[in-house]
Protein backbone atom coordinates (compact mmCIF):
# COMPACT_ATOMS: atom_id res chain seq x y z
CA UNK A 1 0.00 0.00 0.00
CA UNK A 2 1.18 3.52 -0.83
CA UNK A 3 -0.12 6.76 0.73
CA UNK A 4 0.40 10.03 -1.12
CA UNK A 5 -1.05 13.51 -1.39
CA UNK A 6 -3.72 14.33 -3.96
CA UNK A 7 -2.57 15.86 -7.23
CA UNK A 8 -4.90 17.62 -9.73
CA UNK A 9 -4.55 14.68 -12.12
CA UNK A 10 -6.12 12.46 -9.44
CA UNK A 11 -9.47 14.27 -9.45
CA UNK A 12 -11.42 11.90 -11.77
CA UNK A 13 -10.41 8.75 -9.94
CA UNK A 14 -10.82 10.37 -6.49
CA UNK A 15 -14.44 11.24 -7.25
CA UNK A 16 -14.98 7.86 -8.89
CA UNK A 17 -13.84 6.22 -5.65
CA UNK A 18 -16.22 8.43 -3.63
CA UNK A 19 -19.08 7.63 -6.01
CA UNK A 20 -18.77 3.89 -5.45
CA UNK A 21 -17.68 3.82 -1.80
CA UNK A 22 -20.45 3.05 0.72
CA UNK A 23 -18.39 4.75 3.44
CA UNK A 24 -18.14 8.06 1.55
CA UNK A 25 -20.05 11.16 2.58
CA UNK A 26 -21.02 14.23 0.61
CA UNK A 27 -17.95 15.99 1.99
CA UNK A 28 -15.44 13.46 0.70
CA UNK A 29 -15.92 14.82 -2.83
CA UNK A 30 -12.81 16.64 -3.98
CA UNK A 31 -14.87 19.69 -4.96
CA UNK A 32 -14.86 20.75 -1.31
CA UNK A 33 -11.13 21.39 -1.63
CA UNK A 34 -11.93 24.23 -4.04
CA UNK A 35 -14.78 25.51 -1.86
CA UNK A 36 -12.62 25.63 1.27
CA UNK A 37 -9.64 27.23 -0.47
CA UNK A 38 -11.76 29.89 -2.19
CA UNK A 39 -13.95 30.65 0.83
CA UNK A 40 -11.49 30.49 3.70
CA UNK A 41 -8.01 30.44 2.20
CA UNK A 42 -7.21 27.40 4.32
CA UNK A 43 -4.59 24.85 3.34
CA UNK A 44 -5.79 21.30 3.02
CA UNK A 45 -4.05 17.94 2.91
CA UNK A 46 -5.87 15.38 0.80
CA UNK A 47 -4.32 11.94 1.16
CA UNK A 48 -5.12 8.88 -0.91
CA UNK A 49 -4.08 5.27 -0.41
CA UNK A 50 -3.36 3.00 -3.37
CA UNK A 51 -3.03 -0.75 -3.66
CA UNK A 52 -0.10 -2.29 -5.62
CA UNK A 53 -2.02 -1.87 -8.90
CA UNK A 54 -2.47 1.88 -8.33
CA UNK A 55 -6.17 1.61 -7.48
CA UNK A 56 -7.43 4.03 -4.81
CA UNK A 57 -8.55 2.11 -1.72
CA UNK A 58 -8.93 4.97 0.75
CA UNK A 59 -8.93 8.76 1.12
CA UNK A 60 -8.59 11.30 3.92
CA UNK A 61 -9.19 15.06 3.58
CA UNK A 62 -7.74 17.23 6.39
CA UNK A 63 -7.66 21.02 6.79
CA UNK A 64 -5.15 22.89 8.95
CA UNK A 65 -6.66 25.78 10.94
CA UNK A 66 -4.23 28.22 12.50
CA UNK A 67 -4.80 31.51 14.32
CA UNK A 68 -3.60 33.50 17.34
CA UNK A 69 -7.08 33.28 18.83
CA UNK A 70 -7.71 29.53 18.61
CA UNK A 71 -4.27 28.06 18.02
CA UNK A 72 -3.09 25.50 15.48
CA UNK A 73 -5.01 22.28 14.87
CA UNK A 74 -6.36 20.08 12.07
CA UNK A 75 -9.87 18.86 11.32
CA UNK A 76 -11.39 16.36 8.91
CA UNK A 77 -13.44 18.24 8.05
CA UNK A 78 -14.08 21.70 9.52
CA UNK A 79 -17.27 23.68 8.73
CA UNK A 80 -19.22 20.47 7.97
CA UNK A 81 -20.89 17.64 9.87
CA UNK A 82 -18.81 14.79 8.48
CA UNK A 83 -15.37 13.87 7.24
CA UNK A 84 -12.64 11.53 8.40
CA UNK A 85 -11.21 8.50 6.68
CA UNK A 86 -13.09 6.83 3.85
CA UNK A 87 -11.82 3.26 3.44
CA UNK A 88 -13.14 -0.26 3.88
CA UNK A 89 -10.16 -1.80 5.69
CA UNK A 90 -9.04 -0.73 9.17
CA UNK A 91 -5.42 -1.07 8.09
CA UNK A 92 -5.97 1.44 5.30
CA UNK A 93 -7.72 3.79 7.72
CA UNK A 94 -4.76 3.73 10.09
CA UNK A 95 -2.19 4.27 7.32
CA UNK A 96 -4.06 7.39 6.20
CA UNK A 97 -4.54 8.67 9.75
CA UNK A 98 -0.85 8.06 10.49
CA UNK A 99 0.04 10.22 7.48
CA UNK A 100 -2.11 13.03 8.88
CA UNK A 101 -0.59 12.62 12.35
CA UNK A 102 2.95 12.85 11.01
CA UNK A 103 2.04 16.02 9.12
CA UNK A 104 0.42 17.46 12.27
CA UNK A 105 3.61 16.84 14.21
CA UNK A 106 5.72 18.54 11.52
CA UNK A 107 3.33 21.51 11.41
CA UNK A 108 3.12 21.89 15.18
CA UNK A 109 -0.64 21.27 15.33
CA UNK A 110 -2.06 20.70 18.82
CA UNK A 111 -4.51 18.02 17.74
CA UNK A 112 -6.45 16.44 14.86
CA UNK A 113 -10.20 15.89 14.92
CA UNK A 114 -11.50 13.10 12.66
CA UNK A 115 -15.28 13.39 12.20
CA UNK A 116 -16.20 9.79 11.49
CA UNK A 117 -19.66 8.32 10.99
CA UNK A 118 -18.55 4.88 12.11
CA UNK A 119 -16.29 3.32 14.75
CA UNK A 120 -12.73 2.56 13.73
CA UNK A 121 -10.29 0.09 15.29
CA UNK A 122 -7.87 2.56 16.86
CA UNK A 123 -6.42 3.50 20.23
CA UNK A 124 -7.19 7.18 19.64
CA UNK A 125 -9.64 8.77 22.11
CA UNK A 126 -13.17 9.26 20.80
CA UNK A 127 -16.14 11.51 21.58
CA UNK A 128 -19.63 10.12 20.98
CA UNK A 129 -21.81 12.91 22.41
CA UNK A 130 -23.13 13.94 18.98
CA UNK A 131 -25.61 12.02 16.85
CA UNK A 132 -26.86 12.48 13.31
CA UNK A 133 -30.67 12.70 13.11
CA UNK A 134 -31.94 10.85 10.03
CA UNK A 135 -35.38 10.07 8.68
CA UNK A 136 -36.00 7.19 6.29
CA UNK A 137 -38.36 8.46 3.59
CA UNK A 138 -41.32 6.62 2.05
CA UNK A 139 -42.11 6.61 -1.66
CA UNK A 140 -44.37 9.66 -1.49
CA UNK A 141 -44.89 12.82 0.55
CA UNK A 142 -48.55 11.85 1.11
CA UNK A 143 -47.52 8.65 2.85
CA UNK A 144 -45.04 10.60 4.98
CA UNK A 145 -47.64 13.22 5.95
CA UNK A 146 -50.14 10.57 7.00
CA UNK A 147 -47.49 8.94 9.19
CA UNK A 148 -47.31 12.08 11.36
CA UNK A 149 -49.52 12.40 14.41
CA UNK A 150 -52.43 14.87 14.41
CA UNK A 151 -50.52 17.50 16.40
CA UNK A 152 -47.63 17.59 13.95
CA UNK A 153 -49.94 17.75 10.93
CA UNK A 154 -51.74 20.70 12.54
CA UNK A 155 -48.41 22.47 13.18
CA UNK A 156 -47.44 21.97 9.53
CA UNK A 157 -50.69 23.50 8.29
CA UNK A 158 -50.58 26.51 10.60
CA UNK A 159 -47.95 28.66 8.80
CA UNK A 160 -49.94 28.44 5.55
CA UNK A 161 -53.06 29.59 7.38
CA UNK A 162 -50.99 32.52 8.69
CA UNK A 163 -50.25 33.60 5.13
CA UNK A 164 -46.82 32.05 4.74
CA UNK A 165 -45.55 30.36 1.60
CA UNK A 166 -42.40 28.40 0.78
CA UNK A 167 -40.30 28.09 -2.35
CA UNK A 168 -37.28 26.02 -3.37
CA UNK A 169 -34.78 27.58 -5.73
CA UNK A 170 -31.14 27.99 -6.62
CA UNK A 171 -28.58 30.75 -6.42
CA UNK A 172 -31.26 33.38 -7.03
CA UNK A 173 -32.51 32.66 -3.49
CA UNK A 174 -29.11 33.19 -1.88
CA UNK A 175 -29.71 36.79 -0.78
CA UNK A 176 -32.91 35.85 1.06
CA UNK A 177 -31.20 32.87 2.70
CA UNK A 178 -28.24 34.95 3.82
CA UNK A 179 -30.40 37.76 5.22
CA UNK A 180 -32.15 35.27 7.52
CA UNK A 181 -29.02 33.24 8.27
CA UNK A 182 -26.82 36.20 9.22
CA UNK A 183 -29.41 37.69 11.57
CA UNK A 184 -30.04 34.36 13.25
CA UNK A 185 -26.31 33.75 13.73
CA UNK A 186 -25.95 37.18 15.33
CA UNK A 187 -28.84 36.40 17.68
CA UNK A 188 -27.14 33.12 18.65
CA UNK A 189 -23.85 34.90 19.29
CA UNK A 190 -22.07 32.97 16.54
CA UNK A 191 -19.77 34.49 13.89
CA UNK A 192 -21.33 34.17 10.45
CA UNK A 193 -19.88 32.67 7.28
CA UNK A 194 -19.46 34.96 4.28
CA UNK A 195 -22.13 34.92 1.59
CA UNK A 196 -19.41 33.96 -0.89
CA UNK A 197 -18.97 30.65 0.97
CA UNK A 198 -22.49 29.58 0.03
CA UNK A 199 -22.12 31.00 -3.47
CA UNK A 200 -18.96 28.94 -3.93
CA UNK A 201 -20.79 25.79 -2.85
CA UNK A 202 -23.54 26.40 -5.40
CA UNK A 203 -20.97 27.14 -8.12
CA UNK A 204 -19.00 23.94 -7.47
CA UNK A 205 -22.05 21.73 -6.85
CA UNK A 206 -24.81 23.25 -9.04
CA UNK A 207 -26.79 20.05 -9.49
CA UNK A 208 -27.04 19.05 -5.85
CA UNK A 209 -27.55 22.34 -3.97
CA UNK A 210 -30.82 24.17 -3.34
CA UNK A 211 -32.29 26.80 -1.03
CA UNK A 212 -35.72 26.58 0.60
CA UNK A 213 -37.18 29.84 1.88
CA UNK A 214 -40.38 30.67 3.74
CA UNK A 215 -41.93 34.10 3.14
CA UNK A 216 -44.57 36.10 4.95
CA UNK A 217 -45.96 38.98 2.91
CA UNK A 218 -42.85 38.88 0.73
CA UNK A 219 -40.40 38.95 3.64
CA UNK A 220 -38.05 35.95 4.05
CA UNK A 221 -38.56 34.64 7.59
CA UNK A 222 -36.96 31.17 7.47
CA UNK A 223 -34.52 29.52 5.08
CA UNK A 224 -32.46 26.38 4.71
CA UNK A 225 -29.52 25.35 2.52
CA UNK A 226 -29.89 21.87 1.01
CA UNK A 227 -27.32 19.43 -0.34
CA UNK A 228 -27.96 16.06 -1.95
CA UNK A 229 -25.60 13.12 -2.24
CA UNK A 230 -26.50 9.67 -3.56
CA UNK A 231 -29.77 8.76 -1.79
CA UNK A 232 -29.55 11.35 1.01
CA UNK A 233 -30.71 14.96 1.20
CA UNK A 234 -29.38 17.03 4.09
CA UNK A 235 -29.91 20.51 5.48
CA UNK A 236 -26.59 21.61 7.01
CA UNK A 237 -27.73 25.21 7.58
CA UNK A 238 -31.20 26.42 8.51
CA UNK A 239 -32.38 29.57 10.26
CA UNK A 240 -35.49 31.55 11.08
CA UNK A 241 -36.21 35.03 12.40
CA UNK A 242 -37.15 34.88 16.08
CA UNK A 243 -39.79 37.61 15.76
CA UNK A 244 -41.80 35.30 13.47
CA UNK A 245 -41.48 32.15 15.58
CA UNK A 246 -45.07 32.46 16.79
CA UNK A 247 -46.17 31.63 13.23
CA UNK A 248 -44.04 28.43 13.18
CA UNK A 249 -42.22 29.09 9.88
CA UNK A 250 -39.78 26.25 10.61
CA UNK A 251 -42.60 23.73 10.37
CA UNK A 252 -43.41 24.86 6.83
CA UNK A 253 -39.70 25.02 5.98
CA UNK A 254 -38.99 21.45 6.99
CA UNK A 255 -42.20 20.05 5.54
CA UNK A 256 -41.46 21.70 2.19
CA UNK A 257 -37.97 20.23 2.23
CA UNK A 258 -39.25 16.75 3.13
CA UNK A 259 -41.78 16.89 0.28
CA UNK A 260 -39.00 17.94 -2.08
CA UNK A 261 -36.84 15.03 -0.89
CA UNK A 262 -39.63 12.53 -1.57
CA UNK A 263 -40.39 14.01 -4.98
CA UNK A 264 -36.71 13.87 -5.98
CA UNK A 265 -36.45 10.22 -4.98
CA UNK A 266 -34.16 10.60 -1.98
CA UNK A 267 -34.38 7.70 0.48
CA UNK A 268 -33.04 9.44 3.59
CA UNK A 269 -33.29 12.95 5.01
CA UNK A 270 -30.44 14.06 7.26
CA UNK A 271 -31.50 16.75 9.74
CA UNK A 272 -27.89 17.24 10.84
CA UNK A 273 -26.12 16.60 14.09
CA UNK A 274 -27.50 17.16 17.59
CA UNK A 275 -26.81 16.31 21.20
CA UNK A 276 -29.33 13.90 22.69
CA UNK A 277 -31.95 15.58 24.86
CA UNK A 278 -31.37 19.13 23.60
CA UNK A 279 -34.01 21.28 21.90
CA UNK A 280 -32.76 20.66 18.36
CA UNK A 281 -32.75 16.92 19.05
CA UNK A 282 -36.40 16.99 20.16
CA UNK A 283 -37.41 19.14 17.17
CA UNK A 284 -35.90 16.65 14.74
CA UNK A 285 -37.22 13.62 16.60
CA UNK A 286 -40.83 14.84 16.30
CA UNK A 287 -40.58 14.26 12.52
CA UNK A 288 -39.62 10.65 13.12
CA UNK A 289 -35.86 11.12 12.76
CA UNK A 290 -33.73 8.53 14.54
CA UNK A 291 -30.30 9.13 16.11
CA UNK A 292 -27.26 7.64 14.39
CA UNK A 293 -24.08 7.68 16.53
CA UNK A 294 -21.12 9.77 15.40
CA UNK A 295 -17.53 8.96 16.32
CA UNK A 296 -15.12 11.87 16.54
CA UNK A 297 -11.61 10.49 17.02
CA UNK A 298 -8.70 12.63 18.21
CA UNK A 299 -4.98 12.61 17.96
CA UNK A 300 -3.65 14.76 20.79
CA UNK A 301 -0.25 16.43 20.72
CA UNK A 302 1.88 17.52 23.67
CA UNK A 303 -1.03 19.25 25.46
CA UNK A 304 -2.51 15.86 26.25
CA UNK A 305 -6.16 16.92 26.54
CA UNK A 306 -9.24 16.80 24.34
CA UNK A 307 -10.21 20.15 22.79
CA UNK A 308 -13.31 22.00 23.99
CA UNK A 309 -13.71 24.55 21.21
CA UNK A 310 -17.49 24.90 21.37
CA UNK A 311 -20.00 27.62 22.33
CA UNK A 312 -20.92 25.82 25.57
CA UNK A 313 -17.40 26.27 26.92
CA UNK A 314 -17.73 28.91 29.71
CA UNK A 315 -14.56 30.68 28.54
CA UNK A 316 -16.44 31.89 25.45
CA UNK A 317 -19.64 33.08 27.18
CA UNK A 318 -18.59 36.74 27.46
CA UNK A 319 -17.64 36.90 23.77
CA UNK A 320 -20.93 35.25 22.76
CA UNK A 321 -22.97 37.72 24.81
CA UNK A 322 -21.08 40.64 23.30
CA UNK A 323 -21.60 39.30 19.77
CA UNK A 324 -25.36 39.17 20.29
CA UNK A 325 -25.35 42.95 20.80
CA UNK A 326 -23.48 43.85 17.61
CA UNK A 327 -25.24 45.26 14.52
CA UNK A 328 -25.88 42.56 11.92
CA UNK A 329 -24.00 44.57 9.29
CA UNK A 330 -20.88 44.59 11.45
CA UNK A 331 -21.08 40.84 12.10
CA UNK A 332 -21.21 40.27 8.33
CA UNK A 333 -17.92 42.16 8.01
CA UNK A 334 -15.91 40.66 10.86
CA UNK A 335 -17.63 37.30 11.29
CA UNK A 336 -16.01 35.64 8.24
CA UNK A 337 -12.55 36.65 9.51
CA UNK A 338 -13.19 34.77 12.76
CA UNK A 339 -15.19 31.78 11.57
CA UNK A 340 -12.57 30.74 9.03
CA UNK A 341 -10.57 29.43 12.00
CA UNK A 342 -13.50 27.77 13.79
CA UNK A 343 -14.14 24.07 13.11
Amino acid sequence: MAVCLFQPKDQPRWDEFVKHSPEATLYHQIGWKEVIEKSFGQRGYYWLAEDPTGKIIGILPVVHLKSLLFGSFMVSLPYFNYGGVCAQEDGTCMELMDAAIEEAKRAGAAHIEFRHQMPIETDLPVKTAKVSMRLELPASADVLFQSFDAKLRSQIRRPTKEGMEATIGGVEALDSFYDVFSKNMRDLGTPVYSKSFFKNIMDVFPGISWICTVYKEGVPVASGFLLGFKETLEIPWASSLSEYNRFSPNMLLYWTVLKFACERGFKTFDFGRSTEGEGTYRFKAQWGAKPVPLYWHYWIGKEGKLPELNPKNPKYSAAINLWKKLPVGLTKMIGPLIVRNLP
